[in-house]
Parts: C-alpha cells; sequence; structure tokens
C-alpha cells in the first residue's frame, strides 16, 4: 500500500505516562492518546481543544504506526494503560493501535460519551461509558448508548461514569443506573473551572466532592462509588498530565 493510502488519525495530543485521574482505573499509570473531534458540544467541556473544529489546526495526523512508536517512546517499552479519550475516540479507528499495542503486552482503556458504537470496543480491556447529564446541554440517545454496550462484547469491562453538577443530573445518574444495573457505576463531582490558564480552587473542589458524597448517602444509594477528579485536584486544568 502506498504512502498515500494508509489511513490517518486526527490526534490532539500524546502523554504521559501519567496517572489515571478518574473512574475504574483512578491511579493507574497510563499513557493517553487523545483524539480530536466530537460530536458533543458539552456546556463544561474541559477538554474542548480536541472537540472544537476551530482547533483543527493543532491536531496532527498520524498513522496508526506513528501512534504506536510515540507510545512506546513515552512509556520506555514498559508495558502499562494507553487510555484512547478526546474528543469522541469513537469517531475513529483505534482498531489498527489497539492490535499493535496488545501484541506488545499494553492495556487498552476507552472514554467515550456512548453515542457512537466502534467495531472496535470488543478490543479493548476496559470500555468508560460517560453519558452525558442536563448540564452538559446534550441529549442521550439510549438506543446508541445501548449499541456501544454491545459492541463491547464478552472480554471487555464496560463501566458508567456521569459527572455530577447539580441535583437534576443526580437525578439523571440514578435512572441512567436503574436502566443499567449491570453496569458498575462511578460519579465524580464536575469540575466548572475548565480554564487552563487558571487556577482551581481546591477548597471549592473539595466542597463539591463533600456535596455529592453527602447527597449520595442520604438518598441511601450505596451502589455508586463517588470520587474526585483526582488529576484536577493535583494538576488543576494543566493540559498534559
Amino acid at each position: 500500500m502506498s504512502a498515500d493510502r494508509i489511513e490517518t488519525l486526527r490526534i490532539s495530543e500524546i502523554f504521559g505516562p501519567t496517572i489515571q485521574g478518574e473512574g475504574v482505573l483512578i491511579g493507574e499509570p497510563t499513557v493517553f492518546v487523545r483524539t480530536g473531534g466530537c460530536d458533543y458540544r458539552c456546556s463544561w467541556c474541559d477538554s474542548l481543544h480536541a472537540v472544537d473544529s476551530q482547533y483543527r489546526h493543532t491536531w496532527q495526523k498520524m498513522t496508526p504506526a506513528e501512534i504506536w512508536d510515540e507510545v512506546q517512546h513515552l512509556s520506555g517499552n514498559r508495558p502499562l494503560t494507553v487510555s484512547l479519550s478526546g474528543g469522541n475516540p469513537a469517531i475513529q479507528n483505534l482498531g489498527p493501535v489497539i492490535s499493535m499495542g496488545q501484541a506488545a503486552g499494553y492495556r487498552f482503556a476507552c472514554e467515550t460519551q456512548g453515542s457512537i458504537p466502534a467495531p472496535w470496543f470488543g478490543m479493548l480491556d476496559t470500555l468508560v461509558l460517560s453519558p452525558k447529564p442536563p448540564s452538559s446541554g446534550e441529549r442521550v440517545v439510549w438506543e446508541r448508548f445501548d449499541d456501544c454496550v454491545k459492541a463491547a462484547g464478552p472480554h471487555t469491562q464496560v463501566v458508567m461514569k456521569i459527572v455530577i453538577f447539580d441535583e437534576e443530573d443526580f437525578a439523571f445518574a440514578r435512572a441512567a443506573a436503574a436502566s443499567y444495573p449491570e453496569l458498575p457505576l462511578y460519579l465524580q463531582p464536575g469540575n466548572p473551572e475548565v480554564d487552563p490558564a487558571l487556577p482551581v480552587d481546591l477548597d471549592q473542589a473539595a466542597k463539591r466532592l463533600e456535596w455529592l458524597v453527602d447527597l449520595t448517602i442520604a438518598a441511601k444509594w450505596f451502589r455508586p462509588r463517588v470520587l474526585p477528579q483526582l488529576h484536577v485536584m493535583i494538576w488543576g486544568n494543566k493540559r498534559g498530565v
């Protein structure tokens, strides 16, 4: 195949190793591959540089082999978890990257809102589906979410993670959890301070976490795990960590 016919992917950034800051893999050493492009425009998006087309000029067109070379370079060829994020990584075909990495002993996780089922979901070790609550300004199409769950297949761990900003979001999370009792559930307080140039008020972040814990316990809802955004508490909104 000639070079001009090799499939390229839009990549916003590749960084790490660092730790996963949220959800089922919180604290796990990880290299992140953040793709460019998204079918959502959440009101509180914390990665707009990987979402909005106004930043398209900053995205690199990379072949799967080039992506994998960078992951290996960053990790020193020592297998660890690779997180595929975005934007919405399900828009693009990341299957070849996963194949290369798994052949070398790496593990793969993906986080997506569950709006587009990708055939390569079944190759993942972990699929984190994060339906966006009302505060996002987006509407979940649950039939597509169902298709994403089915696309994961029998060998992929599928979990649900929901960001909570207010009590309406909390009610949304409870309804979503009731519809998917088989999915492990993770809640985290939303971070309204998404500008990387501004510091995060850690006192307010702690209060938002305390509010969500209190709300969950008061409801005697003992199913979800309530977690902070660990990366925000350590690095604020700095990119690339």
